[in-house]
């Protein structure tokens, strides 16, 4: 492990703001992370790989641990490539490699920030495919036993932006590796959005749609390392059907799409747009005037800054269409995981 002697939180979260943290180490191999819970038995700890969906709220009174774990392996069958991946790998990173290489399946996935131990919490997803459906498992550390355990990609219990990791384990295990399944047989996911302009392609293969995801990704979110953002800051709203229907009486061009027999997700994005905050701005935070579900740091922005533009959004899209946002960025305090729904702001 190493012990960093600058403490600032800014390089370590892609929203770039300066707070700062107690301590900052860097977790080399998987012992590193029970030496130091095993040092720090009382020091609040959070465990960080690039801080791409992370808003740190204030200074962090703690332990920050950057997952610096590497490593990639690959087996294959007859029908399957079957890769081992260390969980500080960066993701894109090893999207661009599995395209390289030959085998394809993450691509819609592409420019997604973060860490491979990030994905499985989060359950990662863009253009119609989320990271569940070519995970075989996930390695975690249990804290309490320091042993470690493999997850079969059922026990993690993936959901919407959702996991075990969560719920049950949080604060226990900490991703340490994940398995993924790539079928040979590929078959191209191209009806989201303007993917499907690729369906002229006569020999459409797994490059043209990762070039396509790129474009668009380029396109339309800021990269944080010009402008400080965490990408995606709401989630997509699940609403009962009652309510998109009767919202789509006012509104027909609406986007919806059917989650089951009783519930409706709407396009978070489309709502706060539609509230005319594109480019709206508090302090040094403002909405992006290119993609409304992105929140950016665009002058030296405060904490308190991020947090009152987030719930004008909040209170702006609930009292035009009776939605409530969820801020899909994870809020840290100052000593564990917070809400937007707790903090006070002046």
């Amino acid at each position: 492990m190493k012990i960093l002697t600058n403490t600032s939180l800014k390089p370590y979260h892609t929203f770039g703001l300066a707070l700062n943290a107690k301590e900052i180490i860097k977790a080399q191999k998987a012992d590193d992370f029970l030496q130091i819970w095993k040092q720090k038995p009382d020091e609040p700890k959070l465990v960080v790989g690039e801080g791409s969906n992370l808003l740190f709220c204030e200074d962090f009174a703690g332990v920050v641990i950057l997952n610096c774990l590497k490593g990639i392996e690959v087996k294959e069958t007859s029908t399957e490539w079957l890769l081992h991946v260390a969980g500080g790998e960066n993701w894109h990173d090893l999207v661009s490699w599995t395209i390289e290489q030959g085998m394809p399946g993450l691509e819609n996935l592409a420019l997604i920030p973060g860490l491979v131990g990030s994905a499985p919490i989060q359950n990662i997803g863009a253009y119609g495919v989320e990271f569940k459906e070519s995970c075989d498992y996930v390695d975690v550390l249990m804290l309490d036993s320091g042993k470690t355990q493999r997850l079969s990609a059922k026990a993690c219990e993936f959901g919407y932006r959702d996991s075990i990791f969560k719920r049950q384990l949080k604060d226990k295990a900490i991703v340490i590796a994940v398995g993924f399944k790539l079928p040979k047989q590929w078959e191209p996911v191209i009806g989201y959005g303007a993917l499907s302009e690729l369906n002229d392609i006569e020999s459409l293969d797994a490059k043209h749609v990762y070039n396509k995801v790129c474009q668009i990704r380029r396109s339309k979110l800021p990269d944080p390392k010009e402008i400080g953002n965490a990408g995606s800051f709401f989630k997509n709203p699940v609403v009962a059907t009652s309510l998109a229907d009767n919202l789509r009486t006012e509104y027909p061009n609406m986007p919806s799409f059917g989650v089951n027999d009783s519930e409706v997700k709407l396009a978070a994005g489309w709502l706060i747009d539609q509230c005319g905050l594109k480019g709206h701005r508090i302090g040094g935070a403002a909405v992006h005037s290119q993609q409304a579900l992105v929140l950016t740091n665009i002058g030296n922005a405060t904490a308190t800054d991020v947090l009152t533009l987030a719930q004008k959004v909040v209170d702006t899209v609930y009292d035009r269409f009776g939605v409530t946002l969820e801020h899909e960025v994870r809020f840290m305090g100052r000593t564990a995981e917070t809400n937007l729904e707790v903090i006070c702001l002046p």
